[in-house]
């Protein structure tokens, strides 16, 4: 009895991690059709991921739940009451997910609640903007070199911030700032993640890319 029990657990501990497995692929494949702006494509394979593992972070320096990925993914299909729902569901699991609050923010702001999209959109720049001050300061000689070397996203969130600040809103200008400020964020775990493996490798590790 007891060895069907290991057997049993065993089996179960295989399985979890094959699911995994399964959900990694797909985020990854999900976000390459993102990025390559399909995301009815991206949808598909999110949801699948999410349905493997509805608790699921990419693992990456810069960590994403597998719902703001759907949310995200919902958004930028224009399916804005769909990509409330995933988002909201994202930050009940995650209260840190800053591009969470930056995609719900996008989404409330083109569904017509501006008063919070705005709340949620400002929460979501600082909060990016801080994690980036504080991954090129604590890891600024190993991986945190690579995280906007050259200040780019930091000084388009400062300007949007700047904004919202001084209540002179051009919710156009708003909203396309923060779709650039969640790609380039997308973006950049793939940049930062080559740029450090040819460090690695003896190449060349420089942040300029």
């Amino acid at each position: 009895m007891g060895m069907k029990k290991f057997f049993l657990k065993g089996f179960a501990s295989l399985i979890f991690f094959l699911s995994a497995c399964a959900a990694e692929v797909k985020v990854q494949q999900g976000r390459m059709a993102l990025l390559y702006g399909d995301p009815e494509v991206a949808i598909a394979l999110f949801e699948s991921a999410a349905e493997l593992d509805p608790n699921f972070f990419h693992f990456s320096v810069f960590p994403q739940g597998i719902w703001t990925y759907v949310g995200r993914a919902d958004y930028i299909a224009g399916k804005y009451p769909e990509a409330r729902q995933a988002l909201e569901r994202a930050l009940s699991l995650h209260q840190e997910d800053n591009m969470a609050k930056l995609y719900l923010g996008l989404t409330l702001t083109r569904s017509g609640d501006r008063q919070r999209g705005l709340q949620e959109i400002e929460g979501g720049m600082k909060g990016l903007q801080e994690w980036l001050d504080d991954v090129n300061q604590y890891a600024a000689f190993s991986y945190g070199q690579f995280w906007d070397p050259t200040n780019e996203i930091r000084s388009e969130i400062k300007n949007s911030l700047g904004m919202i600040s001084r209540k002179d809103i051009d919710w156009q200008e708003l909203t396309a700032s923060g779709e650039w400020v969640g790609r380039k964020m997308e973006e950049e775990i793939d940049i930062a993640r080559r740029q450090e493996a040819r460090g690695r490798s003896g190449g060349d590790g420089s942040p300029s890319d």
